[in-house]
């Protein structure tokens, strides 16, 4: 990596790790899948979430854990650890994969938010315009960066803390709105699970995509100052904040709307606002649902320069996407990426309700097998720690063990689920490539990989 004209640089403060990765987890995933996870579910579909919720807690506890174990370790760095080059060729390409599809969506979404005010541009110019600001921030050196996301996603929390409070102040009738004995919308219609309870999990593929993004701090402990304090008690505080940030305003929605009047037209989140009469709620909740897009792209855009970064680095990726600015970024990788979203603009301009369909699953699929692949490092790794970590993961290796299968049987759901067809099959058609290309690439380093690996854990 001599030809660096600088490296990552350790600014990275916990306020902005936590921001960053609730940046990338809320965003279009719950104010506007919000509307298909209930339709899917009604309101037990608050189950989902708190599944889903204590899967992720396994998952951000086993890399505190091996962050603790790995100084200056990355999470593809501990997949690569436990299962040699290959694997963590794989997965770092897949997530560079799935945080691309993740930023297309999201500046789509951006651009169509835009068009609510300025409806004579076409979507793809909108798009277009919010995909060149998201690359000038990624531009910033890193504590800019890790400053502006922080202001960026604080908007968006500031909203959902307001929603709830609003939400609940109708509820209980301290604000009046017509409406009365709003709790029976929670029993009505069908009951608590008017789908049957089983329907809790088919809204999983939704949830899993609103919750992908958390595991970036995995990505952010290598430009995180004092990485091994932090980062255990960032995870606790990240896992309660995002639950209920998903949780109370899905209560707040069935309690105020039944769940089979909820539209997809517009988010759930406007349509509750326009319930409390307040004048221009429409314009304020318009803002913010740009701000949380638009944050979840700049989220994106870190996760992917940063894996291309680590994968260049390991000689997975072409070298160039090693070459650090001076201002600490990821220049190439950051090309790349930004090659990406203008073509994903373009997209919307040729075919705008196809690119939406083929990209929407893609994050949840990338997401669990993302998932798997920790827990599953941390499983074969556990026993070659040359430190004891000052946090576990409690319940070891049941809990993690619970967790790695049921990640894989809602993998397997997603491939054999007819909805998500175009997306799984191209998600497939990735990893067949990715894996064909492993076999080759990697083809000479195979017969020494294993004892490589030994020789590091024993150091």
């Amino acid at each position: 990596m001599g030809t660096n004209g600088g490296s990552l640089q350790k600014r990275l403060l916990p306020r902005h790790i936590s921001m960053m990765a609730m940046g990338g987890a809320i965003g279009t995933g719950i104010f506007k899948g919000s509307a298909e996870t209930i339709s899917l579910a009604g309101p037990g579909v608050i189950f989902t979430y708190i599944f889903a919720g204590l899967l992720l807690l396994v998952v951000m506890g086993a890399i505190a854990e091996m962050a603790i174990a790995y100084p200056n370790t990355n999470m593809k760095g501990f997949i690569r650890k436990a299962f040699g080059k290959r694997s963590s060729f794989i997965i770092g390409w897949m997530y560079c994969f799935m945080w691309l599809s993740v930023c297309v969506i999201e500046i789509v979404v951006a651009g169509s938010f835009l068009q609510y005010w300025l409806p004579a541009i076409p979507l793809w110019a909108l798009s277009l315009a919010c995909a060149a600001l998201i690359i000038g921030v990624n531009m910033m050196n890193v504590k800019n960066y890790g400053e502006f996301e922080f202001w960026f996603a604080g908007i968006k929390i500031a909203m959902i803390i307001l929603f709830i409070i609003l939400g609940a102040c109708i509820l209980f009738g301290i604000i009046p709105s017509g409406g009365a004995n709003y709790l029976q919308n929670f029993t009505g219609h069908g009951g608590f699970f008017p789908n049957g309870w089983m329907s809790i999990f088919s809204a999983l593929l939704i949830v899993m995509f609103s919750y992908g993004g958390s595991e970036l701090i995995g990505l952010t402990v290598t430009e995180a100052k004092d990485a091994e304090r932090v980062l255990p008690k960032v995870i606790k505080n990240y896992i309660w904040r995002i639950v209920l940030f998903f949780t109370l305003p899905i209560l707040v929605i069935c309690g105020l709307i039944p769940w089979d009047e909820i539209t997809d037209q517009s988010s759930p989140f406007v349509q509750v606002l326009s319930m409390s009469g307040f004048q221009g709620s429409a314009h304020i909740m318009n803002f913010i649902l740009i701000t949380a897009v638009l944050s979840a792209a700049n989220s994106g855009i870190y996760g992917c320069t940063r894996m291309l970064h680590s994968l260049a680095a390991e000689g997975e990726a072409p070298k160039s996407f090693s070459y650090v600015s001076k201002n600490g970024v990821p220049m190439y990788s950051l090309v790349l990426s930004a090659v990406v979203l203008v073509a994903g603009s373009m997209i919307t301009y040729v075919a705008q309700d196809k690119a939406f369909l083929l990209l929407m699953a893609i994050p949840g699929f990338v997401v669990s097998l993302v998932w798997i692949s920790i827990c599953f490092a941390q499983l074969k790794l556990r026993r070659s720690y040359t430190k004891i970590p000052s946090f576990k993961v409690w319940g070891f290796p049941y809990v993690t063990t619970f967790a790695a299968i049921t990640l894989s049987i809602i993998t397997l759901s997603f491939v054999f689920s007819e909805q998500n067809r175009i997306s799984i099959i191209t998600c497939l058609l990735v990893l067949a490539a990715l894996t064909v290309i492993s076999i080759f690439k990697f083809k000479r380093a195979d017969g020494e990989e294993p004892t490589i690996i030994k020789k590091d854990l024993i150091k």
